[in-house]
């Protein structure tokens, strides 16, 4: 993903968004990413991703997802299928 990406597709937080905001508030727990604009509290498809993001910036590594933007809307579209 690029940095102006969406991670939440649902309040369009993109991953620029996400790590500034991991740096610059360092949360405790990857939960506390649902300030950062509301991330993660719509449809809930983006919680794993944000966990995942949570982890790397805890581990010292650049907080990113290897995953085409096309690519992550077509899987999160399944999985809000698959809710109705």
């Amino acid at each position: 993903m690029d940095p102006d990406d969406h991670v939440c597709l649902c309040f369009r937080v993109s991953l620029r968004k996400l790590n500034t905001f991991l740096e610059c508030e360092k949360p405790r727990v990857a939960s506390q990413l649902s300030d950062c604009f509301g991330a993660g509290t719509g449809c809930h498809w983006c919680v794993p991703f944000l966990n995942q993001l949570h982890r790397q910036w805890q581990d010292g590594q650049a907080p990113n997802l290897n995953e085409s933007p096309e690519d992550y809307a077509a899987r999160r579209k399944i999985y809000r299928d698959e809710k109705k």
